[in-house]
């Protein structure tokens, strides 16, 4: 055993992507570096938010995009947060109600969750709403800072959609969304599992596309963490993210040898998500029903493979430059290098290095250029990376930002 115990509060979520967090506690990866990990569930993302800023957690699972939010000054109270570690990749979906979408299929929407051409269908409603005096659609994200909300925005503009003004996006807390479609509040919505499956399962919902299919290989949640503990606590942390990293090989274990149930009944239990275990198991196995019937999602979640939790330094770029575009913030070299800082493969390399795990070399990658899977050597063995391609073709270079906004 080890002399030194360090305590930890995490807050997080009650969604799928809260996995490895779960897993470290409950098969004792944390116990086992020495970490006393409490996990605390809370409702909503600002609840997370402002919990952190006021010193409640040390730790907590976010949106990728809220460390660069808070180091940017854009929550309420500005506090500075990094993120060393991504919890996976994947694993939200964009939903519509069952009348948007009878709307979409007489306009050409399929069942095959393609977002070309289910964004195509989208488009075509929304001009025939337009000719018609329709009410605008009403489309929900779970925080304005969340990449649910700069997917959702670049499909829906890359498929000839002007967000804002074709129609109208707001915050709904995940756990929300499927009363807020059954009552007609919302259209639409893009969120996290199992609230897509749950919404599907109720009746209330029909999938439009997922994640996957969007930017394949994407990030979705990290460990954010207070910086000002980062610095005074760095074995800790370290400590952690060890355990973190031996939960996600466990998960993607689990999810190779057919024990999803076994994984899904452990996040499902009521301290964690407080859900069914079978709400849990279509996203985990990766066969969603879309409303008519199951379909194979190829790379809907991935907890490990393909550096699923190094923290890219090109994947905050990205985020950034969608900050850019929809205005949440000012595009300046000085703001761009505190979004890049936002994200520390550097804490997460050392932290790592005892246990020899593999490890990019690079902070970065142009994003969206690898069609197929390709290995790519490491100080220690190798790691497969990609595909990981954007929908609509384009890639980003995390070197040329100032070009990619400017073709935006």
């Amino acid at each position: 055993m080890m002399s030194t115990r360090h305590q930890i509060t995490c807050g997080f979520l009650p969604l799928l992507d809260s996995a490895l967090l779960i897993v470290a506690r409950e098969q004792g990866f944390a116990e086992d570096e020495g970490v006393d990990l409490a996990l605390v569930r809370e409702s909503s993302w600002a609840n997370i938010r402002d919990r952190m800023a006021v010193g409640h957690f040390q730790v907590a699972h976010l949106l990728a995009p809220m460390p660069i939010a808070f180091n940017l000054g854009l929550s309420p109270m500005r506090f500075q947060t990094i993120a060393p570690m991504a919890l996976g990749l994947g694993g939200n979906a964009i939903t519509a109600s069952n009348a948007l979408w009878a709307e979409m299929l007489e306009h050409g929407a399929r069942d095959d969750l393609d977002p070309a051409n289910n964004g195509r269908a989208l488009a075509a409603t929304l001009a025939a709403r337009a000719r018609h005096g329709a009410v605008p659609l009403q489309m929900a994200v779970v925080h304005p800072h969340s990449v649910h909300n700069y997917e959702l925005r670049y499909w829906l503009a890359a498929s000839g959609v002007v967000p804002d003004r074709d129609l109208s996006i707001q915050v709904v807390p995940p756990s929300l969304m499927g009363d807020a479609i059954a009552a007609g509040r919302i259209d639409a919505f893009c969120v996290g599992e199992p609230y897509n499956t749950l919404a599907v399962a109720s009746g209330n919902g029909h999938l439009v596309t997922v994640k996957s299919a969007i930017w394949r290989s994407s990030p979705e949640k990290v460990l954010g963490v207070a910086a000002d503990w980062a610095e005074r606590e760095p074995e800790a942390l370290a400590r952690l993210l060890r355990a973190l990293y031996r939960s996600a090989r466990w998960c993607d274990d689990a999810m190779a040898e057919g024990r999803q149930t076994e994984l899904a009944a452990m996040l499902a239990a009521d301290r964690y998500l407080a859900c069914a275990t079978g709400s849990l198991l279509p996203a985990l196995t990766g066969r969603l029903n879309t409303g008519d019937g199951l379909r194979e999602i190829e790379d809907f979640f991935l907890p490990f493979a393909r550096a699923a939790n190094f923290p890219w330094v090109s994947h905050a770029a990205w985020i950034y430059t969608q900050m850019v575009r929809w205005r949440h913030v000012v595009h300046t070299r000085t703001n761009l290098e505190i979004a890049r800082a936002s994200y520390r493969p550097d804490i997460y390399r050392r932290a790592l290095a005892p246990i020899g795990a593999p490890v990019p070399g690079a902070n970065g990658k142009v994003e969206g250029a690898l069609a197929q899977a390709q290995l790519v050597g490491v100080s220690q063995g190798s790691l497969e990376l990609g595909p990981d391609g954007f929908f609509d073709g384009r890639v980003f270079d995390p070197d040329e930002v100032d070009r990619y906004l400017a073709d935006a």
